[in-house]
């Protein structure tokens, strides 16, 4: 059943995540799959380089989905294209996503610790900087338990940045959700939301396009790697 954008809006304020349908039809998954082309290990950033995928991220469709869980304007700050598969599958431990990736290293009050991935530098910004946050996982594969779908912690993003203590204590009290989405829909989920997702046992795809959204702007001496005008 198709939730409407307060449902939607109702579901992420409350549990961190919710799902929406047929965000993309067959023709617009066809030609994204044709831009992503394949990825190597367990997925390719800088995806909003490519001309399709920003234009796709600053269309009027997924900036209508996105700006109800915003409160400045929305801003696309990341894209990651992940396909898990038999030659590329993985698994990854409950965590929650806490870094943003910028174009140069500069030392701001209250961001950090850093880190360098891929030769691009990615910062920690306080947790209320992360709350102003949305991901969109587009799935371009049906997504379920068999190929490795997305589980989350429902309620967990509320509780600001999790120490590995706190995120054990999650996992033994509050139950699992998979997150099973269909071909062409998406998956809508805050940054703190702890995640993780195990191995494909089928051996089929599970492509998603993997965006992220900001409503606010860097502070003075930091820019966004892919935040692009």
């Amino acid at each position: 059943m198709m939730r409407s954008p307060d449902q939607a809006a109702r579901e992420v304020e409350r549990d961190g995540f919710a799902f929406r349908e047929a965000v993309l039809d067959e023709p617009q998954q066809r030609s994204l799959l044709a831009c992503l082309g394949s990825a190597t290990g367990a997925g390719r950033r800088g995806m909003l380089t490519l001309p399709e995928v920003n234009a796709l991220a600053r269309s009027e469709a997924l900036m209508a989905l996105v700006k109800p869980f915003l409160k400045g304007h929305a801003l696309p700050v990341r894209g990651i294209f992940f396909d898990k598969s038999a030659e590329a599958n993985w698994l990854v431990a409950w965590h929650q996503d806490l870094t943003l990736a910028v174009r140069a290293r500069c030392e701001v009050p209250g961001f950090g610790p850093w880190s360098v991935k891929e030769g691009v530098p990615h910062v920690q910004p306080p947790a209320e900087w992360l709350q102003q946050m949305i991901t969109v996982r587009l799935h371009l594969d049906d997504a379920d338990e068999s190929n490795g779908a997305l589980r989350v912690l429902p309620g967990s993003h509320a509780q600001g940045r999790l120490s590995p203590e706190g995120i054990g204590e999650w996992r033994e009290r509050v139950p699992e959700v998979t997150c099973v989405v269909r071909a062409g829909g998406a998956l809508l989920m805050r940054p703190l939301l702890l995640h993780a997702s195990g191995r494909s046992v089928s051996g089929r795809h599970r492509r998603v396009l993997h965006l992220e959204y900001a409503g606010f702007d860097l502070p003075a001496g930091l820019e966004w790697h892919e935040g692009l005008p």
